[in-house]
């Protein structure tokens, strides 16, 4: 039997982000509190993904929402991660605040935002160990957050990948309207 790249790549992508999101999954997190949200995107999800960052670039402008709606469709899936919001009670300040008791309404506790730092990098890490191309993004992730695919999560980001003879998510060109 002759089994070309090719013919395989599809399947492998897909199984290297189903491992990146158990790698997100087991990241440590804080007092053991499990508030992370992992999720996979394909095909007409992404291009639901990618129409919804161009609805969002058309209310703030930030051209790069246009371009990053248009890279992310080059990739086979979109792994999102995100957490839901959640006082761990530390009073550690890092929010700017003294006692969590403190927070004003809608300020985020940081430590939950540290927690979906560490799940990303976790992923990555996987992605790394395969070597297929990634990007984090705060667009596409904003985008999913937006169409509400991480069930109550207040802070969402995105990792397309790919798989290509070079990774389609460095290197681009800006986008021009």
């Amino acid at each position: 039997m002759i089994l070309n790249e090719r013919d395989c790549r599809h399947e492998q992508v897909l199984d290297i982000a189903q491992k990146m999101m158990i790698a997100a999954r087991t990241a440590p997190k804080a007092k053991g509190v499990d508030i992370i949200e992992v999720a996979l995107v394909t095909e007409s999800n992404i291009r639901i993904l990618s129409e919804t960052m161009k609805q969002m670039y058309e209310e703030n402008g930030l051209k790069f929402f246009l371009r990053d709606a248009d890279n992310i469709l080059l990739a086979t899936c979109v792994v999102l991660i995100g957490t839901r919001t959640h006082t761990q009670g530390l009073n550690c300040g890092h929010c700017g605040y003294a006692q969590c008791a403190d927070r004003e309404e809608g300020v985020p506790c940081a430590i939950t935002h540290v927690d979906v730092g560490i799940a990303i990098g976790s992923a990555c890490s996987v992605a790394a160990d395969y070597r297929v191309d990634t990007r984090v993004m705060f667009s596409a992730g904003l985008a999913a957050q937006r169409l509400d695919w991480l069930d109550g999560c207040t802070c969402v980001f995105a990792i397309p990948i790919s798989a290509s003879s070079k990774n389609p998510f460095f290197d681009r060109p800006s986008k021009t309207v």
